[in-house]
């Protein structure tokens, strides 16, 4: 077979033309594109967005706002204003009682410099009841619903109807009775055996209102009537910084909403809602929508602070870096002793520290300012997360002071202790002559005194023998006391006679009635009947609280006795 390259006349390289034919161009007018081109309006101008309803605004805490403030109506809106004063930031709607605030117990007790936001009311409009959220409200239900009224409340067994409490207690025969102010709501005082009939169903329930950093906010004030809608007494657990002041807290819950509080068991309070309390008549205040921002307060660790010159202030600080903190506060911890503290550690030492580790900053801060007005105290410095506290110059001790017995009235010792807190040696040692007592001490020694159970030595410089001569003389005549009784007189010679028919008749009971009562009286003393927190007092139990105190009767001053030893005579 012949190869194509053998073939005469056929060359299978041939190069293409160099220009390629010309190609027909498509007429223009007979072509129409399928779908036509849409053809669209210029953009309109993009209107500014209306502002944003406060409401729904995110909180800040680092803002730039920073304006000063003086006293008075900073901002109002008709008869709604906001006022700035001793109490900081208020707020005044018409018709209030009282001027609303966010936290009513823990507002500081100095005037704001500057507030870090524009002011404006953190209420509702009068003319909208809700903020505009893009969708309509909803129709009113055609369902009359009735309110709740605790003078007539709906029967026990109807369905779908929550329990409703009904005033009380009353006593047999009394019926509650419409009231305004707070002592007719109250009404009479509560017994000991009704405050224990009403606080002891409460003691292990979980059903209560929790008050933390913030205090008595102002939407806590109808959450309490909430809950006094269905029972008589509201449980309230207060943790954190109010605790520190727990009368303050007391005070402005009795105050803003009209109860009474009848038991408290460290942070625990019991709220009782009064006698005629009906919550158809509560007073109903407007809720806050938000939290409003902090006003600026003067800052609390100055250079120089009062009664000190920068040099001292910085010499106490770097003295206190080396003093160990006397206590470690735990978060959400209750806090009732620790004014207590502080001034008994300002007794031995001028500086006292608190390691306050693990909280807030914001919570040491809030729980600083209180104990420098409380105590009082002057702040040094918050170096390491702990509390550095100054006593003053015008610090005072608390209890008096005397010489110990072991030491002679001629020797004098040199003071270790400074007023001023410029000594090395002040937080280390304590004069060696001098004995410290507490009121309560005081009292009970200056009791026993009084009652012959222990006497007053005038001198001290007494030979071992001399001492011992007194002792037992004293031993021998506070045991005769101690072991002699008012003697019954009769007039009778038959005196068994009438001694039995003495007792029959009752006529000893008087007698012995004044003597319980007189007991009883001087257990009282001890106790607080205002339920106020003192800062000597004592831990104590929740069942202590119940029981009952009877009053010591001498052996063998008893009816029975009188009867067996008759008995045992024939």
């Amino acid at each position: 077979m012949a190869s194509s390259s053998s073939l005469p006349g056929l060359n299978p390289f041939v190069s293409l033309p160099s220009t390629p034919p010309p190609r027909s161009e498509p007429n223009n007018s007979s072509f129409a594109p399928p779908i036509p081109i849409p053809k669209y309006p210029p953009p309109a101008r993009k209107s500014k967005p209306p502002p944003p309803n406060p409401a729904f605004k995110q909180p800040h805490l680092r803002t730039k706002y920073y304006k000063p403030v003086k006293d008075g109506i900073i901002a109002s809106e008709g008869e709604r204003s906001v006022l700035i004063g001793e109490s900081g930031v208020s707020y005044l709607l018409p018709g209030a009682p009282f001027e609303f605030q966010f936290s009513y117990s823990e507002t500081p007790n100095v005037k704001p410099l500057a507030i870090r936001e524009p002011a404006f009311l953190p209420f509702a409009p009068p003319t909208m009841p809700r903020p505009w959220t893009g969708k309509a409200p909803m129709k009113k239900s055609k369902k009359k619903i009735p309110l709740f009224d605790s003078f007539n409340p709906p029967p026990a067994g109807k369905k779908g109807v929550k329990y409703v409490e009904m005033p009380g207690p009353f006593p047999v025969g009394r019926h509650p009775e419409e009231g305004k102010s707070r002592e007719e709501i109250l009404g009479e005082p509560l017994k000991k055996w009704e405050i224990k009939e009403l606080v002891k169903p409460f003691l292990s329930d979980n059903r209560q209102v929790n008050l933390g950093r913030d205090g008595l906010t102002h939407n806590m004030l109808e959450l309490i009537h909430s809950h006094w809608k269905r029972r008589r007494i509201c449980k309230v657990r207060c943790k954190g910084v109010p605790t520190v002041d727990m009368n303050n807290v007391c005070r402005c819950l009795e105050e803003k909403t009209g109860g009474k509080i009848i038991h408290k068991v460290g942070g625990v309070l019991y709220l009782f809602r009064g006698r005629n309390y009906n919550y158809r008549t509560r007073p109903q205040y407007p809720l806050m929508l938000w939290k409003p921002a902090a006003p600026v307060y003067p800052k609390l660790i100055q250079e120089a602070p009062e009664g000190l010159t920068k040099e001292e202030a910085d010499e106490l600080r770097a003295r206190g870096k080396d003093l160990l903190p006397i206590c470690k506060l735990a978060k959400n911890g209750v806090y009732i002793n620790l004014v207590r503290d502080v001034r008994t550690a300002f007794e031995g030492c001028a500086l006292v520290k608190i390691d306050c580790k693990g909280l807030n900053p914001s919570d040491y801060k809030k729980l600083s300012a209180k104990l420098k007005e409380l105590v009082p105290c002057v702040l040094l410095s918050f170096d390491n997360e702990q509390i550095l506290m100054w006593r003053g110059n015008n610090w005072k001790p608390r209890y008096p002071k005397y010489r110990s017995s072991a030491v002679p009235a001629g020797v004098d010792f040199p003071s270790q202790s400074d007023d001023s807190g410029m000594s090395h040696n002040e937080c280390n040692k304590c004069e060696a002559n001098v004995v410290s007592s507490s009121p309560k001490m005081t009292l009970l020694w200056k009791r026993a005194i009084e009652s012959n159970k222990a006497f007053l030595l005038n001198e001290i410089s007494l030979d071992p023998d001399d001492l011992l001569r007194k002792v037992e003389d004293f031993e021998g005549v506070s045991q005769a006391i101690e072991h002699s009784y008012p003697a019954v007189v009769l007039s009778s010679k038959d005196g068994d006679i009438n001694s039995l028919s003495a007792f029959e008749h009752d006529s000893l009971g008087e007698n012995f009635g004044e003597d319980l009562i007189y007991a009883n009286n001087e257990d009282e003393d001890y106790e607080d009947n205002n339920y106020d927190y003192d800062e000597d007092e004592d831990d104590y139990d929740d069942s202590d609280y119940f029981e009952e105190v009877d009053g010591s009767v001498p052996l063998g001053s008893l009816p029975v006795d009188l009867v067996a030893e008759k008995l045992d005579r024939e």
